[in-house]
């Protein structure tokens, strides 16, 4: 059997740097409207694209272990910690979605002849921008921190310590699988044979 010792702290170490770039996007994004602001669609764009490569990011981490098949490992508990995190993070895409067609919108008409209907217009389209973009860091903050509670409760006990524990002192979030015990088996024991009477 192999040995995976050191393999959950990977594990841990993986969600916790997946954390990280989903924050780092959601301070980027909140550096880029101060108060009574919106990002440049240039701006935006690179966001979004970001922010839709961390969600495919998040598909490949539970793909990657979805498939593996060594069956001294469950990585039940690290693909429900990236599944989980995916609600929030897709939540922060779309958000980020309807930002940016509001941003389109005040593009398209930023030197449109002004009017006060398009005046309307254009402050909603802000407004709805700029909610829109909160509930995007809202989503962000939320799956930072359920990747990070997620890596602080995977458990790190060597497979060979693991084996030793008895069945209730095993702890559920490890993603060592405990080899089954087999029955003990009889001693074999052989019948008797006589030899032929010939070759006496």
């Amino acid at each position: 059997m192999t040995d995976h010792t050191g393999r959950a702290s990977l594990e841990r170490d993986e969600l916790y740097a997946v954390a990280h770039e989903f924050e780092e996007a959601r301070h980027a994004i909140v550096g880029s409207y101060p108060t009574n602001s919106l990002p440049d669609l240039v701006t935006a764009s690179h966001h979004l694209t970001a922010l839709t490569g961390l969600v495919k990011d998040l598909s490949d981490e539970v793909l990657f272990r979805a498939t593996d098949n060594d069956p001294g490992l469950d990585f039940g508990p690290v693909i429900a910690a990236y599944t989980s995190a995916s609600t929030s993070a897709g939540r922060a895409v779309n958000n980020y979605t309807e930002a940016f067609e509001q941003l389109g919108f005040l593009r398209r008409y930023a030197e449109a002849p002004p009017s006060a209907d398009l005046r309307d217009a254009r402050q909603a389209a802000f407004g709805v921008a700029q909610d829109r973009l909160d509930l995007t860091v809202d989503s962000l903050q939320e799956t930072v921190v359920a990747l990070r509670h997620a890596a602080d409760r995977i458990d790190c006990t060597p497979p060979r310590v693991l084996a030793a524990l008895s069945r209730s002192a095993r702890p559920a979030n490890s993603i060592y699988r405990v080899p089954a015990t087999r029955p003990a088996t009889e001693p074999t024991r052989l019948a008797y044979m006589p030899g032929s009477r010939r070759a006496r």
